[in-house]
């Protein structure tokens, strides 16, 4: 580009004749603090294009950091202390921010690991693959669904910051979802588009923080994006418009690819495919403009305006194929409440049995299989348990008066174990209520559940009534001989032999994980095709412009 001319006001008002090619930041920094009086180019910040331009490693040209010829940059002094101040407070934003992302993929490799083995999950529902139909899949093996998992949960992360417009946060996460991704068998996923649909987010991101440095590698990302999304989706979507039924779901996402395609070819002095790009991209978002008419007509029949929107984009605008869309999706979401309300109800029913040496549950239809031939549930998931699951040798221990009877002590005992950490549990929380405990521990004896226990002393006049109805040194009133099963509830480790999850409860970062699962929850089968193209259009509207002027 060679000399250039930038406009500067602030500070200091002028224009500077400036290498663009060969000056830095800090050498504009310094020009700017001679011109302005400044007794050093540190008392100096340069804004561009409302970013502040940094001084980085000290080797970034101007040009690479998108300042032009005729660029006009503004120039504010800063006092050393507010200086001073400024950079603390960044480095400790930045620190925060750092902390954060760790916690993010430690979360998502903690989850992907709990739930991709077959374990009992900690939680009460199961994290799985599910196709665009609703169906569960399984990709690879445990190593490929770990990886894909983690990949999924991170994507759909970054899918969430950048809604809220933090690219630079976002793009950490896709950079991490796009190394999980990596370590699964390319194979595996080859026939589906989420790899290709992170690699074009991260170009977004990448055009969205004005980051010229990105050309070198926004093209390859891209070139990839598009190999991967005409694979999994066949030639000119014909696959997918199979699977849809007819319909258009993947348009905005190619009008975004199309888009960006077009700015990278455009940077790159290529002018003539970015005019086609871009044309490309502004008749698809032309095609995704839904007719106030046509929303309208929807909204009238009861469906909320995003909803109806989203039909009828995917839908071409065909209002009757618009509204099977969303009859078909509210059956699916029925459909998926029910299922997941049946396996939580299966989870909290395997958490009562325990875990195998190995760590897995119980598993169910055996235990079903067990039950239907006449034995007793909780002894036939005892017998489960200790074998891993096979069903023969379960049978064998069932059928043994000897091993029988011992299984039979054991979960009397551990009935027993679980009854007093849990009475021992109320004990406490009530006594953490200000409540005395001999009078705490007599109504726990009196009245057996936590509830009813505290019911009753926050009925009692004189909370010493209770003491005077009971005697706590009375054998007779002693824990073991309530019902263990009473309004308590269990934990995996005192049903299950091997190592205890507790401490695998604990160490959870309940927050974060929380935080991803709900990411998981929000979406649906067409989240990743489900984007507003409103800033896609002006910046079709602004390179088009560029090309024609």
């Amino acid at each position: 580009m060679g000399m250039g001319k930038l406009r500067i006001g602030g500070a200091w008002s002028g224009v500077l004749e400036v290498e663009l090619d060969e000056w830095t930041v800090a050498t504009l920094r310094e020009e700017v603090a001679k011109k302005s009086g400044c007794v050093g180019p540190q008392c100096i910040n340069l804004i561009c294009a409302g970013r502040i331009l940094r001084d980085g490693d000290g080797t970034e040209k101007l040009t690479q950091l998108g300042v032009r010829n005729n660029a006009k940059i503004l120039a504010s002094k800063v006092s050393t202390d507010q200086e001073g101040k400024s950079l603390k407070e960044e480095f400790l934003a930045e620190e925060e921010r750092s902390k954060r992302l760790s916690r993010l993929k430690s979360a998502a490799t903690s989850l992907a690991s709990r739930h991709a083995d077959g374990s009992l999950p900690v939680e009460d529902f199961n994290l799985e693959l599910e196709n665009q139909s609703g169906d569960r899949v399984q990709l690879g093996d445990e190593t490929d669904q770990r990886a894909i998992m983690m990949g999924l949960m991170l994507h759909a992360n970054a899918k969430s910051l950048i809604k809220r417009q933090q690219y630079k946060d976002a793009l950490e996460v896709l950079t991490m979802g796009e190394e999980a991704f990596s370590l699964c068998d390319p194979k595996v996923i080859e026939m589906v588009d989420n790899v290709s649909i992170l690699q074009i987010d991260m170009v977004w991101c990448y055009f969205m923080l004005h980051d010229i440095s990105w050309l070198s590698v926004a093209g390859i990302r891209l070139a990839k994006a598009r190999e991967g999304i005409e694979r999994a989706h066949g030639k000119e979507s014909s696959r997918m418009r199979v699977l849809q039924g007819g319909r258009y779901p993947e348009l905005a996402l190619y009008l975004r690819l199309q888009l960006l395609e077009g700015v990278v070819a455009y940077h790159n002095g290529q002018l003539q495919k970015s005019k086609e790009a871009l044309t490309e991209a502004q008749a698809k978002y032309i095609q995704l403009q839904v007719p106030d008419e046509t929303l309208s007509l929807l909204m009238s029949m009861g469906y909320k305006a995003r909803d109806a929107k989203r039909a009828l984009r995917m839908s071409n605008q065909d209002v009757g194929s618009a509204v099977d869309f969303l009859v078909e999706e509210k059956a699916k979401k029925e459909l998926k409440r029910e299922e997941d309300r049946r396996r939580q109800e299966e989870i909290l029913e395997q958490k009562k049995y325990g875990i195998t040496p190995l760590r897995k549950p119980v598993d169910l239809q055996r235990l079903n299989e067990l039950v239907s031939i006449g034995f007793e549930k909780e002894l036939a998931a005892e017998a489960l348990r200790r074998n891993e699951n096979d069903t023969q040798k379960a049978l064998d221990d069932l059928t043994n008066p000897e091993t029988n009877s011992v299984m039979q002590i054991d979960i009397e005992s551990r009935k027993k174990k679980r009854f007093r950490q849990a009475a021992s549990s109320a004990s406490e929380e009530l006594v953490a209520m200000g409540f005395p405990r001999a009078i705490v521990d007599a109504a726990l004896r009196r009245f057996g559940t936590q509830e009813q226990a505290l019911n009753h002393l926050l009925g009692q006049p004189d909370a010493n009534a209770v003491v005077a109805s009971e005697n706590p040194l009375d054998p007779s009133l002693s824990t073991s001989g309530l019902d263990p099963g009473q309004g308590l509830g269990t934990s995996l480790e005192e049903n299950g032999e091997g190592p205890s999850t507790r401490q695998e409860v604990e160490d959870r970062d309940a927050e974060m994980e929380d935080e991803l699962t709900g990411e998981l929850l929000k979406g649906d089968a067409y989240s990743d095709y489900d984007i507003d193209v409103t800033l896609e259009g002006e910046a079709i509207n602004e390179y088009l412009a560029k090309l024609t002027g």
